[in-house]
């Protein structure tokens, strides 16, 4: 159990990151399609953040606490913290590369949650990944015709 705890605790701070990342982006997008980009940033985030209390939760009622400082959060995070403000479609690629690590963290945890027989958590798991899939699908399919598409 205490691997699935670790495990849930990076997957939630990875989330937690990627969720900042992803706002970043939205506020700090520019560029003659801006609208765009600005609209399918927000929609990327507000799902990602709409996930982040449930999923507090679910490492509670594993019955550990959630790491909640910008400290712990980036000591956990598999998701590296952006500084500088970068060109629209460097932002894209790098969202899409983090997406790309959100699903390589939730499912070395779906499959701890699965091993341990915590079916609720894994189903919970298994919507995140699904709600990841699609992110990769809108970020990938918004660079497609313009050389990058990764």
């Amino acid at each position: 159990m205490e691997e699935l705890i670790q495990a849930a605790k990076v997957a939630f701070s990875s989330t937690f990151s990627f969720y900042l990342k992803a706002h970043n982006f939205h506020w700090n997008v520019e560029g003659p399609d801006f609208y765009e980009y600005h609209k399918l940033l927000e929609k990327i985030y507000e799902e990602v953040y709409d996930s982040i209390d449930d999923f507090a939760e679910k490492i509670r009622s594993l019955g550990s606490y959630v790491p909640a400082s910008y400290t712990r959060l980036s000591m956990l995070s598999e998701i590296e913290d952006q500084k500088e403000v970068l060109p629209k479609n460097q932002m894209v690629l790098v969202l899409l590369e983090d997406n790309r690590k959100m699903l390589q963290v939730l499912k070395l945890t779906y499959d701890l949650a699965e091993a341990a027989n915590e079916h609720g958590f894994s189903n919970f798991l298994a919507e995140r990944m699904d709600a990841h899939r699609k992110h990769g699908w809108m970020l990938k399919s918004s660079m497609k015709g313009q050389g990058n598409e990764g």
